[in-house]
C-alpha cells in the first residue's frame, strides 16, 4: 500500500513538527494523545551527556526507538552539569521523538522558566516535567548558589496559568500560551505514604496532568499506595506512570537504597542478585517482572523506565514485558500520514492506530 504524501498544512514539512490539537487535549504531542486514547504507555529518559555533538543525543535516542512514547530530557540530576534538558529536547524534536521538558527549580528563578516555557513549546515539545531540583551540595559544583524561587508545585501552577489562562504571574497577557501536556514526580516509597497520597493530590490540584514516580520494586506497597489514590479519586483526574528500573547487582541496588531518598529495595530483591550467576541479566528479569505486575495495579496506566548505562536493553525489555499489548510506538521516519479532514485525525504510525 503507497502512503500518500504529507499534507505540508496539516503535517509541516519534518517528522517533528506538532500534531493537530484534538478536543480535550492541551497539547500537539503524541504522549498525551496514547493515554487519553486508553493505551498503556512506556516512557524511559536519556542521560545526557558531557558533549555538544548532536549525534551522542541521537544515538542514546534510537535505542528506544520503537519501545517508548516519550523520553524524559533530564534537566541537570543529582545537581550535576550535562548538557540542557532544552538542548535534547530541541534534537529530540527536530527528528521526530516526543521528548518530555524537565524543568528544576533549583537552577532559574520565575522570569527565566517563564521564558523556557515559552521556548520549549516554540519547539514544539508537548510535555514538560515540573521538579523541585536536587540540592547543590550533592552534585559536582556544590559552591553553586540554589535559587529555589518556585518549588514543583508552585511550578506547576506557574506553567498551568500560562497554559490555561495565557498569562505569566506578573498577570502580562501571553499572546499565543504554551501547549504543554504538564507532568510531575511523586515518592510513594517515603514513609508515611498517606503523606505522599496528599502530596500527589496537591500536586494534581495544581494542574498535573501525568504523574511519574520514584523508582519501584515493592508491588504490595504500591498496591497500598494506589488503592488510596484510586478511592481519593487522583487517578481520574491524571495519567500515572509507575517507575522502575534495571539493577546491574546487588551492590547497586544497596548504594541506591541508602543513598537515594526514598529508594525502597526489599532485601528479597537484593538477595535474588546476590546470587545469579548472571546479576544484570536477572535485574532486566526483575524489571520485566515488575512492568507485568505493574499493569494489573488499579489505576496504573503506564511505567516510566530508567535504564541508567542499560540503555541498549529498553526495547528488549519492553517487548520481552508485553505491557504495549501488541502495540508499537513511533518510530523515527515511519509516518501514516493523515490528509486534512474537517476535524483532523491523530497522525500516527500505522501501528500505533487506535481502535
Amino acid at each position: 500500500m503507497t502512503v500518500p504524501p504529507p499534507d505540508i498544512e496539516l503535517v509541516g514539512t519534518n517528522s517533528g513538527d506538532p500534531l493537530p490539537k484534538l478536543e480535550g487535549h492541551v497539547s500537539h504531542g503524541r504522549f498525551e494523545r496514547i493515554l487519553r486514547a486508553g493505551h498503556f504507555a512506556v516512557t524511559s529518559e536519556i542521560a545526557p551527556p558531557d558533549s555538544a555533538n548532536p549525534e551522542e543525543i541521537m544515538r542514546r535516542a534510537r535505542m528506544f526507538d520503537g519501545a517508548v512514547d516519550a523520553v524524559n530530557a533530564t534537566d541537570g540530576s543529582g545537581a550535576n552539569c550535562h548538557l540542557s534538558s532544552i538542548g535534547m529536547c530541541a534534537i529530540m524534536t527536530r527528528n521526530g521523538i516526543s521528548p518530555i521538558a524537565q524543568i528544576s527549580c533549583r537552577d532559574r528563578n520565575r522570569i527565566a522558566i517563564q521564558g523556557d516555557v515559552l521556548g520549549i513549546a516554540a519547539m514544539g515539545v508537548g510535555n514538560v516535567l515540573c521538579l523541585t531540583g536536587d540540592d547543590v551540595s550533592v552534585g559536582d559544583h556544590p559552591e553553586a548558589k540554589p535559587v529555589f524561587d518556585l518549588d514543583s508545585v508552585s511550578l506547576i501552577k506557574t506553567i498551568r496559568k500560562m497554559r490555561d489562562e495565557s498569562q505569566f504571574l506578573s498577570g502580562r497577557k501571553i499572546d499565543i500560551p504554551p501547549s504543554l501536556f504538564i507532568g510531575s514526580t511523586i515518592n510513594p516509597f517515603t514513609p508515611p505514604i498517606h503523606n505522599r497520597v496528599d502530596q500527589l493530590a496537591k500536586k494534581i490540584k495544581a494542574g498535573a496532568d501525568f504523574i511519574q514516580t520514584q523508582y519501584c520494586f515493592d508491588i504490595p506497597m504500591l498496591k497500598s499506595f494506589m488503592k488510596r489514590a484510586v478511592d481519593m479519586g487522583l487517578t481520574e483526574q491524571a495519567f500515572m506512570l509507575i517507575g522502575t528500573g534495571t539493577l546491574p547487582s546487588a551492590e547497586t541496588a544497596r548504594w541506591l537504597r541508602t543513598n537515594i531518598p526514598g529508594v525502597h529495595i526489599p532485601e528479597a530483591i537484593i538477595k535474588r542478585l546476590e546470587s545469579a550467576e548472571k546479576p544484570k541479566l536477572e535485574g532486566r528479569k526483575i524489571c520485566i517482572e515488575m512492568m507485568q505486575a505493574m499493569k494489573e495495579v488499579e489505576g496504573v496506566k503506564g511505567v516510566h523506565l530508567m535504564a541508567y548505562k542499560q540503555e541498549k536493553f529498553v526495547r528488549s525489555i519492553v517487548q520481552k514485558s508485553g505491557v504495549l499489548g501488541g502495540r508499537k510506538p513511533w518510530r523515527c521516519g515511519n509516518f501514516n500520514f493523515v490528509r486534512k479532514q474537517p476535524n483532523p485525525k491523530i497522525l500516527i504510525s500505522k501501528s500505533e492506530k487506535m481502535t
